[in-house]
């Protein structure tokens, strides 16, 4: 708790020395820090940072306040009102990042630590609940099913592969577009390792490594054949022949997904579910879950597989376990157990 204090005491007065320099100093520290950012943060990152931002701006001009930083608590807390029900806590909390980074980045306090703004995104889960919806699973009896039914088109093969990996390897779609034929390891007993070199989980590229089967490691290679890809060349790729080497666009990929399953409903995300309830039905440890997804908590896996949990839980088990215990039942008279039909 002192320590706490201290901390919050010493940003205090930094902030407030930062506040009190002259204009043109100022200036030149914002200049900084915004060039700073873009070398820190990912690509990715900074697109979300500046549309949150471009939305929030809207909303501070609609409703007829400043979004200039340093920003009232009282206006954010009323921002989080109007979305509640509109967006998920997750996306909600999301655009509270932004603004803090937003103050952060003038060298501000950030509204988004006040108390006001911390019960309104209380009374945000408490009226629309704090449920996230999770992609529906791509199992691997669905994917062996698609990939079995794929053909020898350029198109087909490529697709082949990037479902097989996907399904094999769990990876993110960001992971997916980003492999080069180089990350791609053969084993003697013909299965490969994917070498990932970052991750939303690694965003410094200590790097990792993710397994494919002999059977997906072979429509991989089939492909790298057919496409005559060379070691820095992007693994998933266009299927045109002769179309420039550049790597998928995520949304890309979605599209073939949508297309090869023939649903509507499924996300990149969702062979990655898959794979994890999978790996629950079987009776793998989370641990052993959270090292094949290269997760770093527990919290996520233990979600995707929730509904396999239920099934398998010490409640579950009790049930099954005295299913047939039952006693018999008694016979009823004659009178109680006739049938009247009107």
């Amino acid at each position: 708790m002192s320590a706490e204090f201290h901390r919050e005491t010493e940003r205090a007065e930094v902030l407030s020395t930062l506040a009190r320099l002259p204009k043109n100093r100022r200036e030149a520290l914002i200049e900084e820090y915004r060039k700073r950012s873009e070398a820190a943060f990912a690509p990715s990152t900074l697109r979300n940072y500046k549309t949150i931002i471009a939305g929030f701006t809207e909303w501070c001009r609609q409703a007829g306040y400043s979004a200039f930083p340093p920003i009232e608590p009282l206006v954010v807390a009323e921002y989080i009102e109007s979305l509640g029900g509109k967006l998920s806590v997750n996306t909600i909390e999301t655009r509270l990042w932004a603004i803090s980074e937003l103050h952060r980045s003038h060298f501000h306090a950030s509204p988004c630590r006040h108390r006001l703004v911390e019960l309104a995104l209380k009374g945000v889960k408490r009226k629309y609940g704090a449920r996230t919806k999770q992609a529906p699973p791509l199992g691997k009896r669905e994917v062996l099913k698609v990939v079995s039914q794929l053909g020898d088109t350029r198109a087909e093969i490529r697709d082949k592969a990037l479902i097989w990996t996907a399904s094999d390897s769990w990876c993110r779609v960001s992971e997916l577009v980003a492999f080069q034929v180089r990350d791609f390891l053969r084993q003697d007993d013909g299965s490969a390792l994917l070498y990932v070199a970052k991750s939303k989980t690694d965003q410094f590229g200590f790097g990792d490594y993710a397994y494919l089967s002999p059977q997906a490691a072979h429509s991989v290679l089939a492909w790298i054949e057919c496409a005559k890809l060379k070691s820095k060349d992007p693994i998933f790729t266009k299927s045109q022949a002769g179309a420039k080497k550049t790597p998928l666009d995520p949304a890309t990929v979605l599209r073939i997904f949508k297309r090869r399953f023939g649903r509507q409903d499924i996300s990149t995300h969702s062979t990655r579910v898959g794979g994890v309830q999978d790996a629950f039905e079987l009776g793998c440890s989370l641990s052993a879950i959270m090292v094949a997804g290269r997760w770093r908590s527990p919290e996520m896996p233990a979600r995707y597989g929730r509904r396999i949990a239920a099934s398998q839980s010490a409640a579950a088990e009790v049930a099954r376990a005295f299913s047939d215990a039952l006693p018999p039942r008694e016979p009823t008279n004659n009178q109680d157990s006739k049938v009247h039909v009107l």
